[in-house]
């Protein structure tokens, strides 16, 4: 379970999944820490668009059946001004990141480790 006393940049509830409230604790520690840093080194504000997603959840939005957002080692971030999604992606890939997709206005961050890694993908 994460000590979200010493997340600095974050909620617990901004990674919960919308049909289980307090599921946001089933995050993995190491990841929250990772992108707690990279919004720390990036400076400006992330919103949280799926953190944590319970099967039933994962299904009704169409995510993958194996999605790394099951288990707790996935977050998808808003993003809609082109250069702080570079900044963003650059500094995810500095910290470790080696899963990333890119949406039109998100990116999706995760540090799955039973998935492929140093992969770039398209929604």
């Amino acid at each position: 379970m994460i000590d979200w006393t010493k997340i600095k940049h974050f909620r617990r509830d901004e990674f919960d999944s919308p049909d289980t409230p307090g599921s946001g604790d089933q995050m993995q520690v190491p990841f929250v820490a990772v992108l707690d840093g990279i919004r720390q080194a990036c400076g400006f504000p992330f919103l949280i668009t799926s953190g944590f997603r319970t099967w039933r959840h994962n299904q009704s939005v169409g995510g993958k059946v194996n999605s790394a957002h099951t288990r707790g080692w996935a977050a998808d971030i808003s993003m809609t001004n082109s250069h702080w999604r570079f900044l963003l992606v650059k500094t995810a890939l500095e910290r470790g990141i080696r899963r990333v997709e890119i949406g039109s206005n998100w990116v999706h961050l995760d540090m799955d480790p039973e998935l492929p890694q140093e992969v770039m993908f398209l929604p």
